[in-house]
Order: C-alpha cells, then sequence, then structure tokens
C-alpha cells in the first residue's frame, strides 16, 4: 500500500511539473518579455504623434513575436499585460491577442492567433487589418484581410465537417461612432478564415457572414454572450426619431434587448 501511494504521488508530481514545465525552464525570461511588452506598450499609448505610436507599437509586435517563439510560451498568460486583450477558446486550441491604436480619425487593429502545440513550439497566424480595404463588409476573408477588432469572447461551435468559432469584439470606428462585431472564425487547412453565413430569423440579417453594429460614441453597448442559455444577447439600438434612420451617430440602446439562440449549429434571432 505504502509503495502504491508513493508511486502515486511520484506520478502525480510528474503530471504537474509536465504541465507546469515553463515555470522552471523559461519562466524568468517570459516575466522579462513581459516587463518589455509592459513599457512598450505604456510607451505607445502616451505618445502623442503618430510615427511615435508606429514605432513603439512595431517595437512591441517584434518584442512579442519574440516571447511567442519562446518554447511552451503558450502555457505563460501574460496576465500583467493589460492593455491588450488575450483571450483563449474554451477548447484551448488557440488564443488571440488583439489590440488597437488611435490613428487620424480612427482606429488601427493589431493581432495574432497563436495555436497550440503538442510540442510546445509556436505556430502562430498573424492577423492583417484590411478594413480600409473593405468594399463590402459581408465577406469571407483571411488573416491577411482581416476586419480587425479586439476580441473579449470566443465561443466554439460544434458544426459537422466544419465547426467554427464566434468572436464578439470591439471594432471602434470615428470620432462620432463605435462599432461591435460578432465574428465568425473557422480553420481550413492549416489557414483562419472568416465570416460565415450562419445568422437566420431576419431578413436583413438573412446570408450575413458576420454582425457589426454601429452606434453614437456617446453611449455604450451591452454585447455578451450566455452559455447557459446558449444565446448571445445585446442592446437593440435605435435612433430617437424614425426620421434618423442610418444615422448611426444618432444610435443607441433603446432599453429594450434581442440575441441570437444556437440551433443546430447556426444562429436565429430573437427579437425583444
Amino acid at each position: 500500500k505504502v509503495f502504491c501511494v508513493a508511486m502515486l504521488v511520484l506520478i502525480g508530481t510528474k503530471k504537474i511539473f509536465a504541465q507546469h514545465s515553463f515555470s522552471f525552464n523559461n519562466g524568468p525570461a517570459m516575466s522579462k518579455y513581459q516587463d518589455t511588452l509592459i513599457r512598450l506598450s505604456q510607451e505607445t499609448i502616451s505618445a502623442t504623434d503618430p510615427a511615435t505610436k508606429l514605432s513603439r507599437n512595431a517595437a512591441f509586435i517584434k518584442t512579442l513575436v519574440n516571447a511567442l517563439k519562446t518554447h511552451t510560451s503558450y502555457a505563460f498568460p501574460f496576465d500583467s499585460l493589460k492593455t491588450i486583450n488575450i483571450v483563449k477558446s474554451p477548447d484551448n486550441l488557440f488564443r488571440i491577442f488583439s489590440w488597437h491604436i488611435p490613428v487620424d480619425d480612427g482606429y488601427r487593429f493589431f493581432g495574432t492567433i497563436q495555436m497550440a502545440t503538442k510540442d510546445g513550439s509556436l505556430k502562430m497566424i498573424p492577423l492583417i487589418d484590411g478594413t480600409d480595404d473593405f468594399t463590402d463588409p459581408n465577406v469571407i476573408t483571411d488573416s491577411k484581410k482581416w476586419f480587425g477588432a479586439q476580441y473579449y469572447e470566443i465561443v466554439p461551435v460544434p458544426n459537422g465537417k466544419q465547426p467554427y468559432y464566434v468572436l464578439l469584439g470591439w471594432k471602434g470606428n470615428t470620432v462620432k461612432t463605435t462599432k461591435k462585431v460578432i465574428e465568425v472564425l473557422y480553420f481550413k487547412n492549416g489557414k483562419a478564415h472568416f465570416g460565415m453565413p450562419v445568422f437566420d430569423g431576419n431578413k436583413e440579417l438573412a446570408g450575413h457572414k458576420r454582425i457589426i453594429f454601429e452606434y453614437s460614441r456617446q453611449v455604450s453597448m451591452m454585447l455578451n454572450y450566455l452559455p447557459k442559455e446558449g444565446r448571445i444577447v445585446f442592446d437593440h439600438l435605435a435612433p430617437p426619431d424614425p426620421k434618423m434612420k442610418e444615422k448611426y451617430d444618432m444610435y443607441g440602446p433603446d432599453m429594450s434587448y434581442d440575441g441570437f439562440k444556437l440551433v443546430n449549429g447556426r444562429w436565429r434571432f430573437m427579437e425583444d
């Protein structure tokens, strides 16, 4: 009995050591990278001219890439780096780093997808903001023409041969309006693709490959996922006067709520 208990303790210790080996092997190195990233992000935020912002942000990107090249970096949480969003998929297959910097009248978004690998090596998909080149925001794109956003929620959706993920994100926009987005991400042949026609139940939304909300910058909008109900819930946006339709700088929550409910791998619109 004593021998069995000793073996169980030894096996458990090995398992814990394997799961957290980065703490012993490269924890100090990753912490040093994190400190540098914090400093560079603060320099980016505090810079007053666009050229300096972009220069400091470029240094931030280079440092982040070097950090992620470190063996088993996927296990390091970067939890002291508060200026960017880091969201891990609930199935632990990947995580997304996303952030923005103000430029001119709007924002430029930056991001990367880091995939989990069995051997701890780096597999990364950089995200290139192509918002300015979108003539139609309702298209399927890839990581090289990304509809940039800063994500705060990932929802995995089993869907037959092509599972996908719903991403909730803040898009920003101009000095007058803000945008939020319900994005769809899926992986195929080792590449990331964005957009999929999985929204039903509303004529205006039928066939849409992503859902984009635009509203006055003077207000805030709720857009959340409720896992127990399997629903995405959001404020209904409307102008104060019907004559102001499509004048989005006048849109705001009207104290009612709409949503999407997951039904057989698709999202069914639910009014009120």
